[in-house]
Formats: structure tokens, sequence, C-alpha cells
């Protein structure tokens, strides 16, 4: 039986499923959810590329502002916690800058949170030392440092809903094709809106990210001392919900195309939503994560010095053309094409004020 026919004999069974239910089993139902299948997910022969696929450099920048915090926090024991490290490429990079701070690596651990069995395996298959995994933060005790994701949140699965008479959510129901339905939203789907204070326009739809409320609570109780960064694509309030959004910024990708059809190739494609970046910063001040930092992706890549990282790296080559080619490229890719998009957040806790 595949994903598809699973979905639709629990329908069959129990009823129309809400959409976060639904996306949740499309990406994660065990070994045949696109997280959880074996299938290729990024680079040239998969769906699409991370900033840290591109180049090491990315990670390695990572790696310098890891070291700043590290100095920060008074140069003790630092501890590392990657949440979904896809195919390991960023924990790689960024351990290989840092072993040139032979008193910070051997104080070092770097511990990876993976949901997905198959992924963990490629990790494992790739980094040989410094790393253990694990399967939740409750099995990381006294972290004093760094909660790192890239590209997380935007793969929870999100309730989608649209702004009638009513706050309604989306469900999907299934009679020979799978159908969306609307039924009146929860109580607490309302409050976030409360919380955030924002008024949808009728006719609006969006998406609400309950599990990234939750997951912001875990680490900023996990977290002794330090920081968490987050890394992804999405906005503040205000950007997020402009009328230009009001069919949500929910979006399928599978070989590098981008499509709005949640309904087909189940499990055979990622499923995506942006990130409300001014949710993550009011729930993390509630669980006691203070905003340090909110950039995007170009400048954060700026400050950390990528344009000498670049030019070293790419000094040696013989072909003085093609470095510069591979120089253009990367930059108008890291820091124009990807440098708008992606955002980076850091919040602290118990940090010193200034780094």
């Amino acid at each position: 039986m595949n994903l598809s026919e699973i979905i639709i004999q629990k329908i069959k069974k129990n009823g129309p499923v809400c959409f976060q239910e639904f996306m949740e089993m499309c990406l994660y139902y065990p070994e045949l959810g696109y997280y959880t299948s074996t299938r290729n997910k990024i680079g040239k022969s998969g769906d699409f590329y991370t900033s840290a696929y591109l180049s090491s450099i990315f990670g390695m920048l990572i790696g310098k502002q890891l070291e700043i915090m590290w100095k920060t926090l008074g140069e003790t024991a630092f501890t590392i916690v990657e949440y979904g490290a896809g195919t390991g490429i960023l924990c790689h990079d960024i351990l290989l800058y840092l072993k040139h701070n032979k008193r910070m690596y051997d104080q070092l651990r770097y511990c990876i949170i993976e949901k997905s069995p198959v992924m963990r395996e490629i990790e494992k298959s790739k980094l040989t030392e410094k790393v253990s995994w694990h399967d939740s933060i409750d099995e990381i005790p006294h972290i004093n440092g760094c909660i790192l994701s890239n590209e997380l949140i935007d793969n929870f699965a999100v309730h989608q809903v649209i702004m009638k008479d009513e706050l309604m959510e989306v469900f999907v129901n299934y009679d020979r094709s799978f159908k969306e339905e609307l039924k009146p939203a929860s109580k607490e789907l309302k409050q976030y809106w409360r919380e955030l204070n924002v008024e949808l326009p009728n006719g609006f739809r969006t998406e609400i990210n309950l599990q990234a409320i939750a997951w912001i609570k875990e680490i900023g109780s996990a977290l002794k001392r330090g920081y968490v960064m987050t890394i992804d694509y999405g906005y503040l309030s205000d950007e997020l919900y402009k009328p230009s959004r009001r069919q949500g910024t929910a979006l399928c990708y599978r070989n590098h195309t981008v499509h709005d059809n949640f309904y087909e190739h189940i499990g055979d494609q990622d499923i995506t939503s942006h990130v409300n970046f001014s949710a993550l910063i009011h729930w993390g001040e509630k669980y006691g994560l203070k905003k340090y930092n909110f950039t995007d992706q170009c400048n954060f890549l700026l400050s950390m010095g990528f344009n000498d990282f670049i030019q070293k790296v790419y000094s040696q080559e013989e072909d003085i053309t093609k470095a510069a080619q591979k120089v253009s490229i990367l930059s108008h890719a890291l820091l124009i094409d990807m440098g708008s998009k992606f955002k980076f957040l850091i919040q602290e806790k118990g940090a010193p004020v200034h780094t």
C-alpha cells in the first residue's frame, strides 16, 4: 500500500483530517514520507539546493560565528546542537573551521537531533568524530553553547486557515480525489493571531506553525546558557501577511520545480511554508530567549567576512578566469539569490550583552 492509499484509508475510516495532519504524514510517515524515504533530496539529482550544499564557505562562516559565541561565553566547554542536519555537510564544514581553534575543539560537543533514519545513516557515513546523534534534546544535558537549525522550521507541518466571517481551518477529505473543506478553527489557532496582534482580512489564506511554538518552548527550556541560531526563509508578520500573500506561502518542491498542488506525488515531493520570525521572537521571549540579532543571509555572511573568505579560497586556483567566474557565481547565489530570501535569527539566554 502506498502513502496516498494509507491516507485515503485513514480519511474513510475517521473522517477528514486537518491539513497539518495530512502534511505531517506526507513528510514523515515511516519509510514512505518524503523525509523518511530513501529518495535523494538535495543537489542536482534531488529537489532543491541549500546554501551549505553550494559552498563550504557558508558553514565556515557559521563556524566563525560559533567561535565568537564561545569566546563571549568565557571560552569554556561548548555544545552545538544541530536539528535536522540533512546530509551532514553543514556540520562537516563547521567542524573543519573550528579544528583550527584547538582549545575550543577539544572542549566541543556536537550533537545532532535527526528525525529521519535515512538521513541519520547518511550523516554517520560522513561525520566520524566529535558528533553524537539523539532522538530528542532531552537526551542532551547541560547545554551551554548554541542550538542551531538550517532550513528546519519551514518543514514543520502547518495548519492552513482562511478568514471568512470567522477563522476557518482547512481539512482534507476524499471523494474520488482529495478535496479541501473548511471547519471553524480551534481556540488555539485563534489565540495565535491574538498573541501576534494580527488581523487577517476576509478571504486571506495562510499558515499557522504551532510546531514551531512547541519547538521554541522546548529549546528555551533545554538551553542553560548561550544562543539559538535559526536559519530559514520567511518574514516578520508585517511582511508575511501583505495582500500579495493572501493565498499563503505553502509550496511543493520536486525535481527543482515549484508548484502548489499538495495532493499529487504524495510522499514524493517536499512541502514547505515560510517561517514567521515574529512568532519565533514573540514566543522565544516568553520562554526565556531574547532576540539578539535578526538579519538576512547577505548581511550575515558579509559581516562574517565573506569577501575575504571567498577570495582566500579561490586564490590558489591556477586559472584566474575560472576562479573569478566561480567567485561571481557563488557570490550571486549566496548573497543575492539566497541572500535576501533566507534570514538569520539569533536569540540568547544568559549571555553577555556584547559580542
